[in-house]
């Protein structure tokens, strides 16, 4: 049996397998040239059967343990060497240290084989054991089974616990180098895990620069925006009215109004607060009656709140995306509609919270893909607490504006996780500056107003 490539270097198999077959033929074959018959007939058999085996050996054996392809060449290894050795004990019982060495071959037989190679090679060893095939005769034939039976229980009992073990350690040993290999690859992919938790930090500072950026920017246009717009707008009307000093100073008034309103929601946007109508107002309905009230002295236009279903406190995210889509959708109510009456209505379900803003104004034909900048930032807002926006409306038949959102409670989200918004999270809209001052005019309403005015 040769040292298989790669086994470990103390394998007590592979030393010998390589080195004791050699050293149990040399010294058989000195103690038969020794003490045997000195004849030329003799010493040539003996070295030439000995260098046939040493050959065999050399030449013919394969690495241990034998791959699964090469075991019919594992059987004619150990059976051809089993005839060697029957041939050198016939002819000196001295070769029996050479023929000791067979047990050590059966590991590369399939386990069937095992037993008989033991049994063949058990049967060579007591004929030494009686002094040669010579003395297998009258009383000496039970005294060779008995050494037989001897040699079959105990060199079978050694031989397979032996190969066995050996066996053991070897799984134990591919296990081992199974675990290394895992652990290599482990470290390998918690490495690579590494530079992706890297990435995807970097990926979410960035989106979260990003998000930021849009919420300032919903804030500025739903704030300071709508604000100035308003303030320039009763400005702008104060003037047409100087031959009337009651309607200008009611004018004016009402922009300085607006101005306190911006100045008091740009600030509450930089603190990052919710819109002050609803931290004045107990709830969502209250917020958005103040509203309606506020944005009906504004712009002139009669609005009806009405509230279905039982009111409960929502999460603040979901409530401020409702309050910003109302105040949207009366600010362009107040630019585009040119509407006599509005219409505010708030529904409770079990399974989501609506929210129409109604008008009986000129309407206008629908053309999807055209949102601009105030519609856009209402959609995304509702989409990041799960809702949706619909609207309807046709030429002289008014606006629908229909925002839905899952009901979540406040406390069912106490509880557990609530839809969160991500990025714009509704930025205030100052209620006052929705008269006649609404920044973009959403898509939908009429061509004139479609677009982005510049808010």
């Amino acid at each position: 049996m040769k040292v298989g490539d790669g086994d470990a270097p103390d394998d007590r198999f592979q030393q010998l397998q390589h080195y004791l077959p050699y050293i149990g033929l040399a010294v058989s074959l000195v103690l038969a040239l020794t003490l045997g018959p000195r004849t030329a007939a003799f010493g040539a058999t003996a070295c030439g059967l000995s260098a046939a085996a040493a050959l065999w050996l050399r030449f013919v054996d394969l690495p241990y343990p034998a791959p699964v392809r090469q075991r019919g060449r594992a059987i004619v290894f150990v059976a051809g060497l089993l005839v060697l050795i029957a041939a050198l004990i016939v002819l000196s019982p001295f070769f029996g240290f050479f023929g000791f060495t067979g047990y050590l071959q059966v590991a590369l037989l399939p386990r069937v084989l095992w037993a008989p190679a033991i049994t063949v090679n058990a049967a060579l060893m007591a004929t030494t054991q009686v002094g040669g095939v010579g003395n297998l005769h009258g009383g000496t034939i039970g005294v060779y089974a008995g050494l037989m039976v001897v040699n079959v229980v105990f060199a079978g009992v050694i031989t397979f616990q032996g190969i066995e073990e050996d066996q053991r350690s070897r799984r134990r040993a591919e296990m081992i180098d199974e675990l290394a290999e895992a652990n290599r690859r482990l470290r390998e992919t918690m490495q690579e895990n590494a530079g992706l938790h890297a990435q995807l930090v970097t990926q979410a500072r960035e989106a979260g620069i990003l998000d930021e950026r849009q919420r300032m920017a919903g804030e500025i246009h739903d704030t300071i925006a709508q604000g100035l717009t308003g303030i320039v707008t009763q400005l702008e009307a104060a003037e047409r009215f100087d031959a009337d000093p009651a309607r200008r100073a009611r004018h004016r008034e009402l922009a300085r109004a607006l101005a306190r309103d911006s100045l008091a929601e740009a600030r509450r946007s930089v603190q990052a607060l919710r819109p002050g109508p609803l931290d004045e107002a107990p709830h969502l309905p209250g917020a958005l009656d103040d509203l309606a009230r506020r944005w009906s002295q504004t712009s002139g236009v009669k609005v009806r709140v009405e509230v279905t279903g039982n009111p409960v406190p929502l999460p603040p995210p979901v409530e401020v995306v409702l309050f910003r889509t109302a105040q949207e959708g009366l600010a362009n109510i107040a630019k585009h509609a040119a509407a006599s009456r509005a219409g505010l209505t708030l529904s409770y379900t079990h399974e989501v919270v609506m929210l129409d803003v109604l008008d009986d104004g000129a309407g206008f034909e629908a053309a999807p893909g055209r949102d601009s900048y105030g519609l856009t930032a209402m959609r995304q807002r509702l989409r990041q607490v799960g809702g949706r926006l619909e609207i309807e409306s046709g030429p002289g038949e008014g606006t629908a504006l229909s925002a839905s959102v899952p009901a979540v409670t406040a406390a069912t989200a106490a509880c557990g996780p609530a839809p969160a918004p991500r990025g714009p999270a509704g930025a205030a809209v100052d209620p006052a500056a929705a008269g006649g001052a609404g920044t973009a005019a959403p898509t939908g309403f009429p061509a004139r107003a479609a677009g982005d005015n510049g808010a």
